[in-house]
Formats: C-alpha cells, structure tokens, sequence
C-alpha cells in the first residue's frame, strides 16, 4: 500500500532572498524542516538547487521526509537526524554585538541584499553581521529581532533557520568572498521573540575540498540554547 504525500503550495516572497535572484538557504532550510512537524529533533535539509523567488512551488510531506518542488525539479529535502546538534559556546550580548565591529562584509560583501546578512533597511532584514570574538575561533553578533518577521505564532522556523545560516559562511569568509549553501542541520530548542535581543555564534570545523563546514547557535540574554545548526558550504569553482 502506498501513502499519498502530503501536498502544500508556496511561494517565496522576494524579500527573502540570499544570493540575488533566489531565496535565501537558511529560509528555505527552516521552512522544510518545519514539514516534519515539531521542534525539538533535529532535521537535516539538503538543498538540491536554487529555490526561486515569487514562484509557485510544491512542499511535499510523506512518512519522515519532506522535500520541496518547482514543477518536476526538486530543490529541497529534509529528513529527521537522530542526535542533538553539537552547538559553539554562548557569547554574551554585548561580546556579540561589539564583534558586530569586525564584520568582514562592511569591508566587501557579495550578496548585499541578503535577507540574513545584507546591508538592509532596519525590519526589513535581519541585520546579522557576525564578526570575530577576541580571544576564540568563533565568531557572533548580537540579532535584535525585529517585530516585521513574526506571524500570529511568533517567529517562525523559517525565519530561525535563516538566522542559523550565514553566520557558518562568515566563520569562513574573507570580505567579498562567498560561498553556497548546500546542507543545513537545524535544531529548535524554545522560541525566538520578536523584539527580544539573542547572540548567533558561529564557528568553522573543517573544510573539504570545495566544502567548508560550521556550526552555529541562537542563545537568549542568559545563555539558555535557543536553536542549533551544522551546515556544509559549497565554494564557487
């Protein structure tokens, strides 16, 4: 016997985007992960290719995988990962808000209108822009959650994975240089509130060839884990 899938028509709103022209991985990456239902389990999403923006697309849910459609193209996939997310230490605030200084993208910045980490307007981007920790391999800022990102339920996961994403690149990234995302590993532990302040840490674990690896985390003022992800990056040939 066959089960059907679950079927869910979506669209991307432009807002959202990361490289220019298509949607951001982190976003598409917590919208996926949010199909399987839940939080707490962590959820690997790959990510197959581009997903574009202001398109109609299908989110397909069958028994514990979800995957994401353009027309007979998949562009997402996400399965359940039995294990908890290994986590970078917390950074206070304040440390992640003054490392803020050292954002490597002010100096030079490849997607500039990145939805996470571009130079946007106030509530209309995150404005995340992780810079080094002195003294550790890591690096943070401080995310000032603005009311502009919530629904009726509080910030989404699609939102939280997008805050998970770049802050992995930018462990990585020199100023101007870039990278794709390719994997995301997402675990939600609490909520994200709009208005509340939160410290995103990321550190680099490695790199593979063309692939480099990071880990990030979403923790509140008193260093309780808010989310957590592992994430694989794809450099440009």
């Amino acid at each position: 016997m066959t089960t059907a899938a679950l079927q869910t028509v979506l669209t991307v709103p432009e807002r959202f985007q990361g490289p220019k022209g298509i949607a951001n991985g982190g976003w598409v990456a917590g919208t996926v992960a949010e199909a399987l239902g839940g939080r707490g389990a962590a959820v690997e999403v790959t990510l197959h290719a581009p997903t574009p923006l202001d398109t109609e697309l299908r989110l397909e849910h069958m028994a514990n995988c979800a995957s994401l459609h353009h027309g007979d193209k998949l562009l997402a996939e996400a399965i359940p990962v039995h294990e908890d997310l290994k986590a970078p230490e917390f950074v206070r605030f304040a440390d992640a808000a003054r490392a803020e200084a050292g954002f490597p993208g002010w100096r030079g910045h490849a997607f500039p209108d990145c939805f996470v980490c571009g130079l946007r307007a106030p509530g209309d981007g995150l404005r995340i822009f992780p810079g080094p920790v002195e003294g550790t391999d890591l690096v943070a800022a401080g995310w000032r959650v603005p009311f502009a990102v919530a629904g009726e339920d509080g910030v989404p996961d699609a939102i939280v994975g997008a805050a998970l994403d770049c802050v992995t690149g930018w462990a990585h990234f020199g100023p101007g240089e870039s990278a794709l995302l390719g994997r995301l590993a997402v675990q939600i532990h609490g909520k994200v509130y709009p208005d509340g302040t939160y410290s995103v840490v990321g550190r680099a674990t490695g790199s593979e060839g063309r692939k480099l690896f990071g880990e990030s985390a979403i923790y509140d003022q008193d260093g309780t884990l808010v989310a957590a992800a592992r994430a694989t990056w794809i450099t440009p040939r």
